[in-house]
């Protein structure tokens, strides 16, 4: 049950680029963390570039104006699925808009099935429905 934030700056991307991006994050969830057909939750953040604030950790990354913050919220990948993941993301994005090594950073939080409600307020993983 990903549910990635996808954070770009506003004139970064066009609305068909922004569309790339959040179908190749979900495409490589569905490959990487096996996540269901359908079970696709994502935001997309655009940012005056004054508000996005990277730096390169002393690494040698290189940033630009393209850079993507992803922030992924799920349940239970291990630490090697992660990595393979992070991986596969960026050799797509890589691949499909050009994107640079220094401007794809990826973090991964997890919680657990009480803290999902999909509507209606209810918790459909705790009361049987999912």
């Amino acid at each position: 049950m990903p549910l990635a934030h996808i954070h770009t700056i506003k004139t970064a991307y066009t609305p068909d680029e922004l569309r790339l991006i959040a179908d190749t994050i979900y495409q490589t969830m569905r490959t990487h963390f096996t996540a269901p057909d359908e079970d696709r939750y994502q935001m997309i953040s655009q940012h005056e570039p004054y508000e996005l604030i990277c730096s390169d950790t002393n690494l040698g990354f290189t940033r630009s104006e393209r850079l993507i913050f992803l922030q992924v919220v799920q349940q239970g990948r291990s630490a090697a699925v992660k990595e393979s993941y992070y991986g596969v993301l960026m050799a797509a994005l890589k691949d499909r808009i050009g994107l640079g090594e220094g401007d794809l950073i990826i973090s991964v939080t997890a919680n657990t099935r009480e803290d999902w409600s999909f509507g209606g307020g209810k918790a459909q993983f705790l009361n049987g429905d999912l």
